[in-house]
């Protein structure tokens, strides 16, 4: 298989992620999203939204869309399962994957789109929202310390892919000069078991 990616984008990340978590051999293809290499009818023809990352799986098929790969990924090398087993424990981290996206991961990517100036010549950039995309993730980060002040991990014991959305996010937010204070210890100390898996370096 092989991975179309780019190296600092976070969604690519999220997948190099699980597939080091799985120890699962790939292909990798470095696009440049500045010079366009998205944008090319080559790769809009393996994903019309000209977005990364893409899995080409060895049949052809390509399969763009972060959640989907991870959790394909997931399905066919079960181990170490990411998205757990059994219909309570697999909605709870759906659930803890989903709040990790919908108030982290897509924040910081709006935060960045909206004021890095970035993607100014295929976009339309509005900075207020960038800056209110920032407000709401900082609303996110108590949300989780509170969940880490009673767990290892966010979704309970287990290490599953919202710790992986999770760290992703985190550390893409930098770029907008987001930083985990002080404040929020049980985030921190979380954070440092992140950094000390193989799969952080991805």
């Amino acid at each position: 298989m092989k991975l179309y990616d780019n190296a600092h984008a976070p969604n690519p990340r999220r997948v190099r992620m699980v597939l080091a978590e799985k120890a699962i051999e790939y292909e990798r293809e470095i696009l440049d999203l500045g010079a366009g290499d998205n944008l090319t009818t080559d790769f809009c023809s393996k994903n019309p939204t000209a977005k990364v990352p893409v899995l080409e799986l060895d049949d052809g098929l390509c399969l763009a869309e972060t959640g989907a790969i991870c959790r394909f990924l997931d399905e066919s090398y079960p181990q170490p399962l990411l998205y757990g087993s059994g219909v309570k424990e697999r909605a709870k981290i759906d659930m803890w994957d989903h709040r990790m996206e919908l108030g982290l991961m897509i924040y910081a990517a709006m935060g960045f789109q909206h004021t890095s100036g970035f993607f100014k010549d295929r976009m339309t950039p509005v900075e207020a929202w960038g800056l209110e995309c920032i407000k709401n993730f900082h609303a996110t980060l108590p949300v989780l310390e509170a969940q880490l002040s009673n767990n290892e991990w966010i979704a309970g014991d287990e290490f599953t892919i919202a710790d992986i959305t999770a760290v992703c996010a985190i550390d893409f937010a930098r770029v907008l000069k987001v930083r985990v204070g002080d404040e929020y210890p049980n985030i921190q100390r979380w954070h440092a078991a992140m950094k000390q898996r193989p799969s952080y370096a991805a």
